[in-house]
């Protein structure tokens, strides 16, 4: 077995294979950029060496600096992690060359597979069932534009080279293909360096259903059961489940021997996952098709363990040293149900746009080890770090398993409440929003789940005006409190020698201006008026910063934090925010000038789509920005002209910059 490994990666990822390394006896070394001086990988090693720059192609995406630090510290191995250099064949043969053991399959296995027109000319010849589409070499778009006609539409545009939702459009008619290339072509470049695509016919009403897979270099290889990874944004995973809802052993064992076959057809050695697009008839038929293989452990991992009480990154490090595999087909067994719900920092109301900034507040559930857990928690960050546009959105993954799909269903909503992240956007009330949807409580899975349940997932308001307006009062309440305020004559709690005394709260809620008065009786009591509901409002306190409001007939236990002078709620049932108005600071300030188009996100402007003259309405798109390895399209945000644009093709923008300016048109 090895002394030492170099976790060639970041974040959460390189903080688990540190946990079980730890746990093994075997000592770490972490690598990071300018932007992860203090992240927790960092610290979660025993040793750590810099790369470089906070940009992946400054850091983690140099290799030649990565194995000159495996070798100056003397590891025996890297592990890759996901992303980054996992898949990368030119690092896995150059860790061969240097005699350091990549943690990984051999560099053929990730050749075969990396490019997915390649793989699937393979998989046809091992009888791995395909979908209809072009897998060849030519990429010249106008032969692109004709299969993509004779295949017929909707069709499906992949990176060849790519994987993680990135290089990856939808077409739905011909005229709109040629956009939707070009766009699908600067992804790739961007995220693979290679632009090269395929074509499949985009199958209808698909699950997109995952197996395990595992080799040795005995030439053994294991299946390790399923995933259902159909919950998806912008072809994106948002939850993964083990096992598969409806999955019979009949299928189970058919996909499992296929997956066998797909890893046996390239010598694959270690972890990877071979993924199935499953198209679902009428009567309950499934069939399923190959999509690609990953060459390298995959984000939802963790179902996996939990339905089978396994280590998969012990499974790694053991094959990568040559051990067998630890158990054969025979004795691998599911128990219950596990359930992954990826959090991550962005704003689901907004076309799911990445967020980034400091994270104020960061509570989570109570964990228990990982194997087999009932809550496990995978993240590499902390209260007080910088989610930065640099790396991907992800926060964290929560993970439950229970011993049947409703309880695991329930515990990871329960867990899911007691998130509390207050400093950049995030998914976790869309996440809770999916759960609570017929289809997914139902699993009636399938990839375009989220866009059919949009009227419920959307702009939704889980706690409402009375109770958050409430919650905010009484924090402002309880920090106004006497014991805080000894002085009789300091105190801010309304107290009066004579009479009652009634406060008046401003806020904006959801956009719109919204009152509040608070009453002060004189036997001590407190009277809350919002709009036109009035009552009694009580307030208790507890340990660890909850307190209880009582108010129109309900009480809610709540944890209220502030920030920037907005109220962050957190209740058992969701989690809303209200913003408390100073009309002394607003007054004199006029409306902002319409007509401003301004970045969303801080990032790098790919295309503009207009010039200076062009005419412009409404919601057309005019600009391409990327941030966090994603394309993102920014539209007008009013008609008019276009008089200027500011910055150029490549340019780095912050938040909030200026992209173009347009004058906006006159009513006649």
């Amino acid at each position: 077995m090895f002394k030492k490994i170099l976790i060639a990666n970041r974040g959460e990822i390189a903080c688990r294979v540190a946990a079980t390394a730890r746990r093994m006896a075997i000592r770490t070394v972490a690598v990071y950029s300018d932007a992860d001086v203090h992240a927790n990988h960092v610290r979660a090693c025993d040793e750590s060496v810099y790369l470089g720059g906070s940009a992946p192609k400054d850091s983690y995406l140099r290799w030649e600096k990565i194995l000159e630090a495996a070798k100056a510290t003397g590891a025996d191995a890297v592990h890759p992690g996901y992303g980054f250099l996992s898949e990368n064949e030119e690092f896995a043969q150059a860790c061969a060359d240097a005699g350091v053991v990549f943690i990984g399959p051999p560099p053929s296995a990730i050749k075969a597979m990396g490019l997915k027109a390649a793989s699937k000319q393979l998989m046809e010849k091992a009888g791995v069932p395909l979908v209809p589409g072009y897998h060849g070499h030519d990429q010249d778009p106008a032969l692109l534009q004709r299969e993509a006609d004779r295949i017929g539409y909707p069709v499906l545009i992949k990176a060849s080279a790519g994987g993680g939702g990135k290089g990856m459009r939808a077409v739905d008619k011909s005229e709109d293909f040629a956009a939707a290339l070009a766009s699908c072509q600067r992804e790739a470049i961007n995220s693979f360096g290679d632009d090269a695509v395929l074509i499949e016919k985009y199958v209808q009403r698909p699950r997109h259903i995952e197996i395990q897979v595992f080799g040795d270099t005995q030439g053994d290889c294991v299946y390790l059961f399923e995933r259902d990874c159909s919950v998806q944004r912008r072809h994106q995973k948002v939850l993964e489940e083990a096992p598969a809802p409806g999955m019979t052993e009949a299928m189970r064992s058919e996909m499992g021997a296929a997956a066998v076959a797909a890893a046996k057809a390239v010598n694959y050695v270690g972890a990877g996952t071979v993924e199935f697009i499953v198209e679902q008839r009428d009567g309950g038929e499934m069939n399923f098709f190959f999509m690609e293989m990953n060459t390298r452990l995959q984000v939802e991992h963790p179902v996996t363990e939990a339905i089978t009480g396994l280590d998969l990154v012990e499974w790694q490090l053991r094959v990568a040293s040559g051990e067998p595999l630890p158990l054969k087909q025979s004795e691998l067994k599911i128990h219950g149900h596990a359930i992954e719900a990826r959090i991550c920092a962005e704003n689901p109301d907004n076309s799911f746009l990445p967020a980034t900034g400091k994270l104020l507040v960061y509570r989570k559930p109570q964990a228990t080890a990982f194997q087999r857990s009932r809550v496990r928690i995978d993240d590499g960050v902390r209260e007080g770090g910088e989610i930065s546009p640099f790396y991907d959105s992800m926060i964290a993954k929560l993970i439950v398993h229970g011993a049947d799909r409703a309880e695991a269903l329930a515990r990871l909503d329960a867990a899911l409440a007691q998130v509390h992240i207050v400093g950049v956007a995030t998914n976790v009330q869309f996440l809770r929003g999916v759960l609570a949807t017929d289809s997914f409580a139902n699993a009636r899975l399938d990839t375009a789940l989220i866009e059919r349940e949009r009227a419920v997932l959307f702009d939704r308001e889980p706690l409402g005006l009375l109770l958050v307006a409430a919650a905010a009062i009484t924090r402002t309440l309880i920090d106004e409190w006497p014991s805080k305020m000894p002085d009789p004559f300091a105190r801010r709690d309304g107290w009066r020698a004579l009479g009652e005394y009634t406060r008046h709260f401003d806020f904006e809620f959801r956009g719109e201006d919204k009152s509040a008065f608070v009453t002060y009786k004189r036997d001590g009591s407190l009277w809350l008026k919002v709009g036109d509901v009035e009552g009694a409002l009580v307030i208790g306190q507890f340990p660890a910063g909850e307190f209880e409001v009582e108010f129109a007939g309900a009480r809610h236990t709540l944890n209220v934090y502030g920030s920037h002078g907005t109220a962050h709620v957190f209740a058992q049932q969701g989690a809303s925010k209200i913003t408390t108005i100073d009309r002394l600071a607003h007054a004199g300030e006029t409306q902002a000038e319409g007509g401003r188009l301004t970045a969303p996100m801080p990032g790098k402007v790919v295309s503009f789509s207009v010039k200076a003259g062009d005419k412009v309405a409404k919601g057309q798109p005019l600009a391409v920005m990327e941030a966090m390895k994603m394309e993102h399209t920014i539209a007008a945000p009013t008609d008019g002209t276009v008089e200027e644009l500011l910055y150029a093709p490549g340019d780095q923008v912050t938040e909030g910059s200026e992209l173009l300016r347009i004058a906006a048109a006159v009513a006649s």
